[in-house]
């Protein structure tokens, strides 16, 4: 094929767009809302939408009806959008009859197969495959995932939306797993759309303007990438920004600057991973997979075969708020390291060199506790971005005291940030200690912060 053909040949993301709209074009003209009298009428209510798009067999019409009743959905108020998701808790779970059904005829042969994969088909709640043919709408992924967004809002207040919720999470577990985001490199030239949305992303260290941007996209010591969907082809779900160094950073400051002088790409030894930003907020807690960094680590590696050193620069978002609830009592802290903490509770300590040099031990001291001792509710690491490290194979590397002393930096941290070293050689190693039994790898240098009690007993939650 010629480049004049191929130039002239529709792209397939715009035949699938033409596809669709000939589908919900051809459904229009198949579906009238009528009334029980056959009168055409306004169309009916979300869950009534829902109802009829479930017992749709036609292809056009299914089209239609999804585009239908997500249109409706966005289109709707607040409090119509919430009880259209409590309907769907209540009555769009599974068919009661069909599971009583399914179970009496596995009691009555318990070795049968068919049996059993007849249950789990009925204790599958409708509302699952009304989500699949909702996802077959233009645009219906994209849709599906701000509709989650939406339910995470009134998720607090309305516990029954657990349900919905585990059934959204449990689909898209499968529909945005690691299989199916592409890498991506952006750069000053990517398209502004998406650059765009590198800005009002941004979720560690906010981007001021365009001139900042262009600072952490353009030089030859930076990089940027992003993984996507190839249902959502312009929004980012994660994009991970790089400095490429000539040793492992414990400030970000420095980073960040926007008059700082670059240096060529082959002179640097270190790629320094600084920000990685998860942007849909409808995919809170949905796993995209591990090795998500390993991808850009080999990404690198080829690129630039200089750099031998691949590390994070990464805040402790939670690290102020745990150590707040430890200092007023637990078996984490003992009396001595209290007290020793006490200078934190002075305003502008960190500007205070006797204030921070008291500090500095026995904070690094509580943070090798958070991370090496401390477990949440679940019995899991109790650092979220530390969690999400040391699941993709990285090895907890150093603490770095007043790493970060912007506002937020010390409000959520003390102005903590830590290294994870991802080598390559370790990353399936460190992986799968910590997927099986929960090791969190660590270097000396963290676990000699450790107070020497600590350092020998187990963790408490």
């Amino acid at each position: 094929m010629t480049k004049s053909d191929a130039a002239q040949r529709p792209s397939r993301p715009a035949f699938l767009g033409d596809l669709f709209e000939t589908l919900t074009d051809r459904g229009r003209a198949l579906l009238r809302w009528r009334d029980p009298a056959g009168r055409i009428t306004a169309p009916p209510g979300l869950p009534e939408m829902g109802d009829l798009l479930l017992s749709r067999r036609g292809e056009a019409s299914g089209v239609a009806l999804a585009r239908a009743l997500v249109t409706a959905f966005e289109d709707a108020e607040s409090d119509t959008r919430r009880e259209f998701l409590m309907t769907l808790a209540d009555r769009f779970g599974p068919d009661p009859q069909a599971v009583a059904k399914a179970l009496a005829a596995l009691q009555t042969e318990p070795e049968s197969v068919e049996a059993v994969e007849a249950l789990h088909s009925a204790s599958e709640p409708r509302r699952q495959e009304l989500f699949r043919r909702l996802n077959l709408a233009p645009g219906g992924t994209a849709a599906l995932v701000r509709m989650r967004e939406e339910l995470l809002r009134h998720l607090r207040g309305n516990p029954s939306l657990r349900r919905v919720d585990g059934d959204f999470a449990h689909l898209f577990a499968s529909w945005f797993n690691r299989g199916f985001l592409v890498l991506r490199h952006i750069d000053w030239n990517t398209p502004a759309a998406i650059l765009e949305k590198i800005i009002r992303y941004e979720a560690v260290h906010a981007i001021q303007n365009w001139d900042d941007l262009r600072n952490r996209l353009q030089p030859s010591d930076r990089r940027c990438y992003g993984f996507f969907h190839p249902q959502l082809v312009d929004e980012p779900l994660i994009f991970v920004e790089v400095a490429l160094t000539k040793g492992i950073p414990d400030t970000v400051a420095p980073l960040l600057e926007v008059d700082r002088k670059p240096i060529d790409a082959d002179r640097a030894g270190t790629a320094v991973f600084y920000s990685i930003s998860n942007t849909q907020r409808g995919l809170a807690g949905v796993s995209f997979g591990n090795f998500l960094i390993k991808q850009v680590v080999e990404e690198l590696k080829a690129e630039l075969p200089n750099i031998q050193t691949f590390v994070t620069l990464s805040p402790v978002p939670g690290f102020a708020a745990w150590l707040a609830r430890a200092r007023e009592g637990g078996g984490l802290l003992d009396d001595a390291l209290r007290a020793d903490l006490k200078p934190l509770d002075q305003p502008g300590w960190h500007v205070d060199p006797d204030a921070a040099q008291a500090l500095r031990e026995p904070l690094l001291a509580a943070a090798a506790i958070y991370f090496l001792r401390g477990r949440d509710g679940k019995g899991r690491a109790v650092d979220p971005v530390a969690r999400f490290h040391l699941g993709n194979g990285a090895c907890l590397e150093r603490l770095n005291f007043l790493g970060d002393v912007s506002a937020n930096g010390l409000k959520q941290s003390h102005g903590l940030m830590v290294n994870y070293l991802y080598d390559p050689d370790r990353i399936e190693t460190n992986h799968e200690a910590f997927a099986e039994r929960t090791d969190i790898a660590a270097s000396d240098a963290v676990r000699r912060h450790l107070p020497a009690a600590q350092a020998i007993t187990k963790e408490t939650p």
